[in-house]
C-alpha cells in the first residue's frame, strides 16, 4: 500500500518492552544504511514509549534533542556530550549553509564525519530563520523565555517596526540578509531540500514559514496555505534526489497554523496526509503555556499513529510532561545548555532534599563554601567529581570550565529526566513520575 504521494507508509511493529532500549550514543555500525523506522512499544493514554530507528542509531523515545546549531554542542567535545547518554543532536540549517557552507561539510561525507558524533541528527530547514530573523525581531518574541508573550511583561519594550526585521517573504521562498556580513539569500524548498541533502543529517525538516503569536488569523490562514505548498515541493524535491553520503535520510513535514484550531486541525490533516517519514510541530504555539497544551491537544489526535512526533523548540520540564502526555516522541530545545553557560544549572527538588525549585543559579553566594555537589545523587561527570564552590568560583572567575561542566550536567539532568519518564511508561507509572516531579496534584 502506498500513500497520496506514491510512497509507501513507515512500518509499525509491535516489539517488546525490552527492544527500546537503544545503544551508547557514538556507537557506529549498529543499523544498517536504508534503515529508517518507529515501533510503538506501549501505549499509556495518549503517551506514547517508543523506538526511532536511523541509520546512525536507535534512539529510545520519548527522548530530548540536544542542540548543536553550528555542528557543536557549545563548549563540549562530542564524547563529553556522548557521556552524558544524549542520543540526538539538532543541527541548524541557516547557520552551516553561511558558515562554512554546506559544500565543505559535503566534501567531508557529511554531518557525522565533520563534527564526529556518530549518533543521529536532525536538521532544520532554514524555514525557521524566517521567523527569528523577521517577526520574531519584529514582534520581540522568541523560542526561549519569550515565547509566550503572555506571560512576558518585557515584550512591548522590545517590540520594533514593522520592515525592521532581515527577511522578505514571497510565494516562491524567502530572501534574508546574512548575520554575518549582511549579503543576500534567497532559499526556496528545493533550496533547503539541497542544502540539507549536503548536510547529511539522519531527519531532515520540509521547508516552512513560522508565525508569531502576535500575528492575526488572517496571516497565519495565508502563512498555512504557503506552508502547505511550500510542503508539497519539499516532499517532491526529496523524493527526486538521492542522499549523497551513502544511508538513508527521512523527511518530516511541519505541522503550523498558530494557536487557531480550525487552521491546526487543516495543517494535521494534509502534513499527515503526505508521504513523511515523520511529522514535527512548529510555529506559534500561542501567548501562553496553556495555549500550548491546547494547540497540542487539537494537533496530535489527528497526527499518523505509525509516525514518530517532533515538537519544535520546547524543553523545559513542566512542557516535557505535558507533550509527552499527550503523544510527543522528540522535543529539542537550546534552554538547557544556553542556561549552563550563564550558571543555571537544572536540579530536581524531588530527588534531592535540599534543592528548591528546578533551577540553581550557581553564582549566588550562598554556594561560595558549598561543598556539595550540584545535585545529589547526580552521576555525571560534573556531580561525581566537583563542588558547587568550585563552579561558583570557576564562573565568578570568567573560567571556560564552568560553562563545560554546567552544560555536562544539563544535558544528564535532561537525559536523566527522560530515562526516568521511560521507565515509567514502560511501569504504568508515568503520571506518577509527573506529579512527583512537577509537585503537581495527581490527575488521572
Amino acid at each position: 500500500m502506498t500513500g497520496p504521494s506514491g510512497r509507501a507508509p513507515m512500518e509499525r511493529n509491535t516489539v517488546t518492552e525490552q527492544a527500546v532500549q537503544a545503544g551508547p550514543p557514538g556507537t557506529p555500525g549498529r543499523i544498517a544504511a536504508d534503515v529508517f523506522g518507529f515501533d510503538v512499544v506501549a501505549e499509556r493514554g495518549r503517551a506514547r514509549l517508543g523506538r526511532l530507528r536511523t541509520p546512525h542509531g536507535a534512539v529510545a523515545t520519548p527522548a530530548f534533542v540536544a542542540v548543536g546549531t553550528q555542528a557543536t554542542v557549545k563548549s563540549l567535545a562530542p564524547e563529553a556530550v556522548a557521556a552524558t547518554r544524549t542520543n540526538l543532536l539538532f543541527a541548524n540549517t541557516y547557520h552551516l549553509y553561511l558558515r562554512p557552507g554546506a559544500d565543505l561539510v559535503a566534501r567531508h561525507g557529511g554531518l557525522h564525519r565533520f563534527m564526529r558524533w556518530d549518533a543521529p541528527i536532525l536538521t532544520d530547514s532554514g524555514g525557521f530563520q524566517v521567523f527569528s530573523l523577521g517577526a520574531s525581531i519584529e514582534h520581540g518574541v522568541g523560542k526561549i523565555g519569550n515565547i509566550f508573550p503572555g506571560e512576558d511583561q518585557d515584550r512591548g519594550r522590545r517590540r520594533l517596526a514593522a520592515g525592521s526585521g532581515m527577511v522578505s517573504v514571497d510565494e516562491d521562498g524567502v530572501v534574508f540578509k546574512s548575520h554575518i556580513d549582511g549579503s543576500r539569500h534567497r532559499f526556496d524548498p528545493e533550496t533547503s531540500i539541497a542544502v540539507q541533502r549536503q548536510l547529511g543529517a539522519d531527519i531532515v525538516l520540509a521547508f516552512d514559514e513560522c508565525t508569531s503569536p502576535l500575528h492575526d488569523e488572517a496571516y497565519t490562514r495565508r502563512s498555512l496555505e504557503r506552508t502547505h505548498r511550500w510542503a508539497a515541493r519539499s516532499l517532491a524535491a526529496f523524493q527526486a534526489t538521492a542522499p549523497l553520503h551513502g544511508y538513508r535520510q527521512a523527511l518530516y513535514g511541519i505541522v503550523q497554523g498558530g494557536a487557531f484550531r480550525d487552521q491546526r486541525e487543516d495543517s494535521a490533516r494534509f502534513v499527515g496526509s503526505l508521504a513523511f517519514d515523520g511529522i514535527a510541530i512548529g510555529g506559534n504555539l500561542g501567548a501562553t503555556r496553556a495555549d500550548m497544551h491546547a494547540v497540542l491537544d487539537w494537533t496530535l489526535p489527528l497526527l499518523p499513529a505509525d509516525r514518530p512526533r517532533h515538537l519544535l523548540g520546547i524543553g523545559d520540564v513542566e512542557s516535557i510532561f505535558e507533550a509527552v502526555g499527550r503523544g510527543v516522541d522528540t522535543f529539542d530545545c537550546v534552554m538547557p545548555t544556553r542556561n549552563a553557560r550563564t550558571g543555571t544549572l537544572l536540579v530536581r527538588p524531588d530527588l534531592d532534599a535540599g534543592v528548591s525549585g528546578g533551577r540553581l543559579n550557581i553564582t549566588n553566594a550562598r554556594f561560595q563554601s558549598d561543598l556539595g555537589p550540584v545535585q545529589a545523587g547526580c552521576d555525571c561527570y560534573t556531580c561525581r567529581t566537583f563542588s558547587r564552590a568550585y563552579l561558583r568560583h570557576l564562573f565568578k572567575a570568567g573560567e571556560s570550565l564552568g560553562p563545560q561542566l554546567a552544560t555536562i550536567h544539563n544535558l544528564r539532568f535532561m537525559a536523566r529526566l527522560m530515562e526516568d519518564v521511560r521507565e515509567a511508561l514502560a511501569d504504568d507509572t508515568f503520571l506518577e513520575l509527573r506529579a512527583r516531579v512537577l509537585r503537581s496534584p495527581l490527575e488521572r
